[in-house]
């Protein structure tokens, strides 16, 4: 029984590293942007769609798997300038553009790849012993993958021109804009970095998941709990609110059923907005 709770907590720590990679996509949208994107979580299955169907056609997960960030990041370039921009002063707007974007990916892959649930091999097989258990091996390089990009993402906005002229766009816009930084540019490409992440996390996430069209609408809300547990645009703490949501309902799992699990973290955030309404880890900043 110690064997199997300590395997759900990994299961959790797993997908709360891939959820991480998502959320933190989702977190720098609304911190720079004000946008609560509705569609995120279908970004999500989008990935998951486009990694099954170019591991399919080229005979290379590994090869999809580089190329679904690319897709990613021009699909999201491309719905800023179009939808975006043009509604993005108002913010009740874009809730309900995102929220028609989301059933229109949703319809639009239902209508072109079909309703029912696909199942992609592991493309590295084999268990490895853990806690007394046969363990995925792919689990375990889907950890360390998210973890690696994660730290890469958090790299790129400290050491370079461009994370910082990101960061300086969220801190201060109508100074970042004096001093020269194009943030129309700034917020095209922040807009299509989030989207890039949120393809990449079904990449990840698609040899581990179901593939269909509804698997984002599951993703959103741990997403959003993640957010708004961390601290609104707070991104590291949106990583460790994602982490620790994943393992506590991956240990609350081990005796109840996911239902129950997610009910529980749903109870957590309502307490934490109780206790800590700008969020479970302080210094938080938009």
């Amino acid at each position: 029984m110690s064997g199997l709770v300590l395997a759900l907590a990994v299961n959790g720590l797993v997908w709360g590293l891939i959820i991480a990679l998502i959320a933190l996509g989702l977190s720098i949208i609304f911190g720079l942007l004000d946008i609560i994107n509705v569609a995120h979580g279908d970004f999500f299955m989008l990935g998951t769609v486009v990694v099954l169907v170019l591991a399919t056609s080229t005979g290379s997960y590994w090869l999809a798997l580089l190329l679904v960030p690319v897709i990613g990041l021009g699909v999201g370039l491309i719905l800023e300038r179009v939808i975006i921009r043009p509604t993005i002063r108002q913010a009740s707007l874009t809730i309900v553009t995102t929220f028609g974007l989301s059933m229109m990916l949703q319809e639009g892959v239902r209508a072109t790849y079909g309703a029912q649930p696909r199942r992609m091999a592991a493309p590295i097989e084999g268990t490895i012993p853990l806690f007394g258990i046969d363990y995925d091996v792919y689990r375990i390089f889907a950890a360390a993958f998210a973890t690696l990009c994660l730290i890469a993402f958090f790299l790129f906005l400290t050491r370079t021109k461009l994370g910082t002229w990101i960061r300086a766009v969220r801190h201060d816009p109508e100074t970042a804009t004096a001093l020269g930084v194009p943030v129309a540019r700034i917020c095209a490409i922040t807009f299509g970095l989030g989207t890039a992440m949120a393809l990449l996390g079904g990449a990840i996430a698609a040899p581990i998941t179901t593939v269909e069209f509804r698997t984002g609408v599951d993703i959103l809300p741990f997403c959003f709990m993640a957010v708004i547990i961390g601290g609104l645009g707070n991104l590291q703490g949106t990583v460790a609110a994602a982490l620790l949501l994943a393992v506590m309902e991956g240990l609350v799992t081990s005796v109840t059923d996911p239902t129950i699990a997610r009910i529980v973290s749903l109870g957590f955030m309502s307490v934490v907005l109780l206790v800590r309404p700008h969020g479970l880890f302080s210094g938080a900043t938009r």
